[in-house]
């Protein structure tokens, strides 16, 4: 991919961060990028394209960053927790979520990258031994409370809403910590 096409996606992502698939135009996107819009549309045909090359690249940006974590700290809670809030913490919006809320309004391509996104973290979290109902309400538990954190402009709300999944999991010492040693 052409520094000019990474450029272009980071101005994408940034928006929708912000506004979802609606916040942005291939127009607001070439002045943020300092290219002509007809050089984005040389990139992505289409604003379809565009949001879901982001979403699909931002989906395995978060299962490589998650992996990495997991490598490091096997509680799956905490690590999903702490990467959802580190978002939280940079007033930033995850674009997945931003999306997600509206995704039966999404064009069917950015609905399937949007949906791919929820069905990773579902995945990862089930694999790293979550039942499929605890996944589900650890996922709703993290991005309802990053949408209600962002909403009302108090990323300590996130802390509050995750609080309780923190405090039920097993101390460290009955947990299955992996600890890197040093050479």
């Amino acid at each position: 991919m052409s520094e000019a096409a990474v450029e272009i996606m980071d101005a994408a992502e940034r928006r929708m961060r912000i506004g979802g698939f609606n916040g942005f135009s291939f127009r607001e996107i070439a002045a943020d990028v300092g290219v002509k819009s007809s050089s984005v549309h040389y990139h992505f045909p289409t604003k379809e394209k565009l949001a879901a090359a982001v979403i699909h690249r931002y989906t395995n940006k978060v299962a490589e960053s998650i992996d990495k974590k997991l490598t490091a700290d096997s509680d799956p809670i905490g690590v999903w927790t702490r990467a959802f809030r580190g978002t939280v913490q940079s007033y930033r919006m995850c674009p997945c979520i931003a999306l997600g809320a509206g995704s039966l309004d999404l064009p069917a391509e950015v609905a399937a990258e949007v949906k791919r996104f929820f069905d990773m973290c579902l995945d990862k979290l089930v694999t790293g031994g979550l039942s499929s109902e605890s996944a589900a309400k650890l996922l709703a538990t993290i991005t309802g409370a990053m949408v209600v954190a962002n909403a009302i402009g108090d990323p300590a709300a996130y802390d509050r809403a995750t609080a309780e999944l923190l405090s039920a999991r097993p101390p460290k010492s009955r947990r299955n910590v992996h600890v890197r040693r040093r050479r």
